[in-house]
C-alpha cells in the first residue's frame, strides 16, 4: 500500500471535517476569536493532516525506489523512517501555518474558516506563488523533487538514521517548491475541498512532468532491477 494508505486516510478525515463542520471536533478548529489549548491543538491537527494528505501522493515514486532499494538490503525499515521524517518536517511548517493562521485571524485577514477576508492579502499570496514559480530556488528543488534516482545517488546515507536524514532532506527540498502553493490555502479556505484537491493535483502535476515520478532509466535500475548494492544499476 505504501504511502497511498495514509494518505487516503487523511483525505477521508478532511472530507469528514468539511461536510460535518458543525461536529464538535470541527468546531474545534474553526476558533472565533480567543484561542484556547484545544483550539490550537485542533487547527495543528487539522494542518498536519492536509499536508500528509496533498504531499504523501507526491512522493510515492520515491518511496517505491527507496523501498525496494531497502528490500533488497533486507532493511525494510528504513523506508518508515524516510516517510516519518518527511512528515515530521511538514508537521513543522503545520506549526508554522498555524501561528500565520492565529496572527491572520487576529488582524482580521481571514474568516474562521480561514478564507482569506482582504483583497490584498489575496491578491498578495497570488502573486508571491506566481512569481516564486519562476525562481532559481523553485526550479532547484523541484529538480531534486522529479529525479528520484538522482536524489538517492547524491543523497544516499545508510542506516536507520540515515534515512531519518535522507527524509528530512527531501522534505527539505519538496518544502522549498511547495511553500508558496501552501500559502494560497489562505486564499481559497482550508474546508474547501475541491481547492486543496486543485492544488495537490497542481504540486502533482510539476513533479511527474516534464521528467517526473521513476523515469525509464529509475525504473530500469532502483525501482526493478536486482542487484548486491543500491546502486548497482545500468545507466
Amino acid at each position: 500500500m505504501g504511502v497511498w494508505a495514509p494518505a487516503v486516510g487523511c483525505w477521508l478525515l478532511l472530507y469528514w471535517g468539511a461536510v460535518h463542520m458543525d461536529s464538535p471536533a470541527a468546531q474545534l478548529t474553526m476558533p472565533m476569536s480567543d484561542w484556547s489549548a484545544a483550539n490550537w491543538l485542533a487547527v495543528f491537527v487539522m494542518w498536519a493532516v492536509m499536508m500528509a494528505a496533498m504531499m504523501l501522493p507526491s512522493i510515492a515514486p520515491m518511496v517505491l525506489c527507496f523501498a525496494n532499494l531497502n528490500r533488497k538490503r533486507g532493511e525494510g525499515g528504513r523506508t518508515l523512517f524516510f516517510v516519518a521524517a518527511y512528515l515530521t518536517l511538514w508537521a513543522a511548517f503545520s506549526g508554522a501555518a498555524t501561528a500565520t493562521q492565529w496572527a491572520l485571524q487576529s488582524e482580521g485577514l481571514v474568516s474562521p474558516m480561514i478564507v482569506s477576508t482582504s483583497a490584498a492579502l489575496s491578491g498578495t499570496l497570488l502573486i508571491i506563488a506566481g512569481v516564486f514559480q519562476f525562481t532559481p530556488l523553485k526550479t532547484a528543488c523541484l529538480s531534486t523533487c522529479r529525479s528520484p534516482l538522482g536524489f538517492l545517488m547524491s543523497d544516499w546515507r545508510d542506516g536507520l538514521w540515515g534515512a531519518w536524514r535522507m527524509g528530512l532532506r527531501h522534505g527539505l527540498n519538496c518544502l522549498g517548491c511547495c511553500w508558496a502553493l501552501m500559502a494560497l490555502l489562505f486564499v481559497g479556505g482550508v474546508m474547501n475541498i475541491p481547492w486543496i484537491a486543485a492544488l495537490t493535483v497542481l504540486v502533482g502535476i510539476e513533479k511527474v512532468a516534464p521528467r517526473g515520478l521513476c523515469q525509464e532509466d529509475a525504473r530500469a535500475s532502483c525501482c526493478t532491477r536486482d542487484g548486491g548494492g543500491p546502486f548497482e544499476v545500468a545507466l
